[in-house]
């Protein structure tokens, strides 16, 4: 372990989820130094090329959400710049990055999704947007949930309980991405189960319950201590908490990823774990489920943080 003593953490970005990715860098920041490693915490701007050439770091940890952090963009570029990262590699990034993409792979692999469509925009405007939203009712019925194919946070998702409702849900998923995904919102308990690789193989965390206040798990439920009540581990039965392990892990598999991920599913009343999506770069923050969920797996976050980036450091 002592090789590693360099890390740069990569946070902030241009997406949304700017703010959120800040936060989440200054904890792996802080658990990093915790440690004795040296860390530089730098954006992803246009002064990132030239500070990877000039002090190359041992190891960059990206910890970018949203757009660039998550679509594979910064992956490639620091791929060009022959630097070893924690995480994913471009492609698979890409792969997971785009919702209808990925939901079709795990699918493949046995995992039970919603029901959906995925639509342009221009589609509702070409087949005219009333009769083309009364055949998605009637097709998946009511409740729906509408969420732009890709992007995270929340940001353009909204729950849909009646046919007059959809419109404005669609405009929201629209400020935020030109496709949007509208599928059946399916009832149970959200949970969330983190995937790690420190070497060994991918092993999955303990699912961690998400009730947040008031029903929905909006943006300022996800990031405002005291709006969401976690439970680490999730209040599941032995076997249905091994089936969402098995499906996290299925899902990390199946999309090529590595190092760590996070998937997101909700168990319905019937026990079944069903797949809504996954995140390449898990929040990092106080209420991120990911850390929660190292803490419920009696895990030191900042030794997990290490072990991650010297697994990095040995692969470049």
């Amino acid at each position: 372990m002592g090789d590693l003593d360099r890390v740069l953490v990569l946070a902030g970005g241009i997406s949304p989820e700017h703010e959120v990715s800040l936060r989440s860098g200054r904890r792996v920041a802080e658990a990093l130094r915790r440690l004795d490693i040296e860390v530089q915490v730098a954006d992803a701007d246009a002064a990132l090329l030239a500070t990877l050439a000039a002090d190359p770091p041992q190891v960059v940890f990206p910890v970018l959400h949203g757009a660039a952090g998550e679509d594979g963009a910064i992956r490639e570029i620091l791929e060009l710049a022959g630097v070893p990262y924690v995480g994913a590699p471009p492609h698979a990034c890409r792969v997971a990055y785009a919702k209808p993409t990925a939901k079709a792979l795990v699918a493949e692999q046995g995992l039970a999704v919603p029901r959906g469509v995925t639509l342009p925009k221009s589609v509702f405007h070409d087949l005219g947007a009333p009769a083309l939203l009364d055949r998605i009712v009637a097709a998946l019925g009511l409740p729906l949930f509408v969420k732009p194919d890709q992007g995270g946070s929340a940001f353009g998702a909204t729950s849909v309980d009646s046919a007059e409702a959809l419109p404005a849900a669609l405009v929201s998923c629209f400020a935020y991405s030109d496709t949007a995904i509208i599928e059946e919102r399916v009832a149970g308990t959200e949970i969330a189960v983190g995937v790690l690789d420190l070497g060994d193989g991918p092993f999955a965390l303990p699912a961690v319950e998400i009730v947040p206040d008031g029903g929905v798990y909006d943006y300022a439920a996800r990031y405002t201590a005291g709006r969401t009540e976690f439970f680490s581990p999730a209040r599941l039965d032995p076997a249905t908490a091994a089936a969402a392990a098995e499906a996290a892990i299925t899902a990390h598999s199946a999309l090529g990823l590595r190092d760590l991920s996070r998937t997101d599913l909700i168990v319905d009343p019937g026990g079944r774990v069903r797949f809504l999506e996954v995140n390449v770069a898990p929040g990092m923050t106080e209420t991120s489920t990911l850390p929660l969920a190292v803490e419920a797996a009696g895990l030191d976050f900042a030794v997990v943080c290490r072990e991650l980036a010297h697994r990095a450091l040995l692969r470049g």
